[in-house]
Parts: C-alpha cells; structure tokens; sequence
C-alpha cells in the first residue's frame, strides 16, 4: 500500500456497518483494495474556495505531470481558468526531470495542483520551470502535504506565492511563511452526516 493510501482513510460506523471515507487516493483503483463500502472525496472544494478568495488575474491551473490532468482540468473549469501541463520524466524515485509546459503561461498567474507533496523537489522545479516561461506569480495547491525531509526549506527558498495545503495530514512547525494550511474537517463531517442520515454524498464530488 502507498503512503498516499494511507492519508486519509477513515473508518465510519453507519446502522451498524463499517464504511470507509478517504480522500485523494494518489491512485483511484485504490479504492477497489477495500472490502467494504468506500467513498473516495476530493478536496478540490476547500482548495477552490481559498483560490477563488486571492481573486487572482488571468489565472491557469497546471498539471505537474499527464497524469494528473483530470484533476487540473476540472479544477480549471470551475474556475473559468485555462489549463497547462508539464512534460515531466522520473528516472528514479523522488527525482524528476522537467522538460516542457504545454501550454501558456506567459504574464498569467499559474497554479499548480497536486494531489501530494512529498519532498517538494519536483514541485519546486515545476514552479521554476514555470516562472521560466512567463508567468507572473505561480501558487501551488497540494492535499496532502508529507512535506519529508528539508521540504519545508525548499518552500521558503522556492520562486512560489504560496503553497495550499490541507491538513489530511498534520502539517507543523510552521512560521508564518509561504504555507497556508486549509481544514478539510467540514468537509469530512459533512460526509460523514450525510452517511449516518441516509443521504447521498454526491454533492460532494467535485
């Protein structure tokens, strides 16, 4: 099992049966390992209403590889916003090499979304990559933030605005710098009722 599975699967008790609730499985198929009833959330509502409150100008959301590009584009969609995506290669683990943006970001503010931030170097080299080819200021949004080893260093030393995280995972030690943790707790209570009580959940899917 990835780490990324284990972020954020908690168990429930509804009429007396279990169900689970996770959030951004790193991988969907995931979701098929478990046994009992799961629904898998999206954090894309906590992450979209803080965006929407920078009222950025000309914003496009980039996607930091092709596999994340269904998210990237939905995310962009509710914002009205265009997409991009970086051509990313990953010769070994925790290592990427960045060789082009599709796209263009060119005096626009780009934001990138991710679903995890683990050591933060691909990221980083995502952002510089993408200050490169033009864009004014560049923000990142990322659900869980591991945030291992000196990441938090590479986040203040990085060409970012500021990084969105959610605090699917404890997220300490901060110090008023580029980190803005958003609580995904109202999210998660809302399924959770909506579990107990019967009702669907599918308001919730973004």
């Amino acid at each position: 099992m990835t780490i990324s599975s284990k972020l954020m699967a908690n168990l429930i008790t509804t009429g007396g049966a279990n169900r689970v609730i996770t959030m951004d499985l790193h991988a969907a198929q995931i979701q098929g390992f478990f046994d009992i009833p799961t629904d898998h959330l999206f954090a894309a509502p906590v992450l979209l209403e803080y965006v929407r409150r920078l009222k950025l100008h000309n914003p496009v959301i980039v996607s930091p590889d092709v596999g994340g590009v269904e998210r990237a584009r939905a995310f962009a969609k509710r914002l009205t916003a265009d997409l991009a995506i970086i051509d990313k290669r990953r010769p070994r683990p925790n290592e990427a090499s960045v060789y082009h943006l599709i796209g263009d970001v060119k005096g626009r503010v780009a934001v990138v979304l991710d679903d995890i931030v683990d050591t933060g170097g691909t990221l980083m080299k995502v952002a510089a990559k993408i200050r490169e080819c033009g864009a004014v200021k560049v923000y990142a949004a990322c659900v869980h933030g591991v945030l291992s080893g000196n990441a938090m260093e590479m986040v203040k030393a990085s060409v970012l605005e500021e990084m969105i995280l959610t605090d699917s995972i404890p997220v300490t030690h901060l110090d008023g710098g580029k980190i803005k943790v958003m609580s995904i707790a109202p999210l998660m209570g809302e399924a959770i009722s909506r579990n107990h009580q019967g009702k669907s959940i599918a308001a919730l899917f973004v």
